[in-house]
């Protein structure tokens, strides 16, 4: 499509909010916080596993509001309708170019993908290599081909459970999430159930299976976009090794090791934002 018959992005605090888009036969709900400044290039948030759009408020809000952030939920997760076919990080990567071009958003993006979301933002990176151009990977790993996390850690991530039962999230929170979760298990509660919508057990399954069997250590050496790994230094579900193993794959990776867990990006929000905004600045 050339230049001239792009659709730009509305305005700057205008169209903010939540809407439905339809793109390569996937129906998501997603959320556009317009920022002030339209030469910044827009910030694409994947999100983990079985995490509506609501669990990365408390990052988007610590973010400078000059910056354009999207977010949504995938097929059967939040308030996006449940999938009646599974789907793969390679074929959901389609879907986002759709989405992003029906959002108006037809430019090159900043791509941060959380947990879950880093294996399809690395996936996303190398098949659609125009449409990203700096990566944040947080809290990720390299998928079935990595240095994996105890057992009985594992075992409680098969079941969407903990983002179902306020009680059990608070009960296993320091074990699987580590950092501050540790001494404040009541808060991974929160933001994990606080304002967040429940779409059917069946997304979650789905979600999971997406990534089965996937791995991008085959292809890290093919993600040439400039690529900023942030890690806690006490997760339990992706151990800090990984990190450090993919910033010696990656050509173009820094590395950020911070003290705490899985989910820092959300309840440290405040201290990682300033870091990956100063890394989407450069």
């Amino acid at each position: 499509m050339s230049s001239t018959s792009r659709p730009a992005p509305p305005s700057p605090g205008r169209g903010d909010g939540v809407r439905t888009v339809t793109a390569a036969g996937r129906t998501l709900r997603v959320s556009v916080r317009h920022g002030t400044d339209p030469s910044a290039p827009a910030l694409l948030l994947m999100n983990g596993i079985g995490a509506s759009l609501e669990v990365l408020e408390p990052f988007v809000d610590a973010l400078a509001p000059r910056r354009t952030v999207i977010r949504f939920d995938v097929p059967g997760v939040g308030g996006s309708p449940r999938p009646v076919v599974p789907y793969t990080l390679a074929t959901f990567g389609p879907v986002l170019t759709g989405m992003l071009d029906r959002l108006g958003f037809e430019e090159p993006v900043d791509v941060l993908g959380l947990s879950w979301g880093g294996g399809l933002a690395q996936h996303f990176a190398v098949q659609h290599r125009r449409r990203v151009r700096r990566l944040v990977l947080a809290a990720t790993g390299t998928g079935s081909l990595m240095v994996p996390a105890n057992p009985r850690v594992l075992s409680k991530m098969l079941t969407p459970r903990r983002h179902r039962d306020p009680d059990y999230a608070r009960s296993i929170a320091g074990e699987i999430y580590g950092g501050t979760m540790r001494e404040d298990p009541e808060r991974a509660a929160r933001v994990l159930h606080s304002a967040t919508r429940l779409g059917p057990r069946r997304g979650y399954y789905y979600q999971l299976a997406a990534s089965t069997g996937w791995s991008s250590l085959p292809f890290l050496r093919l993600i040439r976009q400039p690529t900023l790994i942030v890690a806690g230094d006490d997760d339990p579900i992706v151990p800090v090794v990984n990190a450090r193993i993919m910033a010696r794959l990656l050509p173009d990776a820094q590395l950020h090791v911070y003290r705490g867990g899985h989910i820092a990006l959300i309840t440290e929000a405040a201290e990682l934002a300033p870091v990956i905004e100063e890394f989407l600045d450069r």
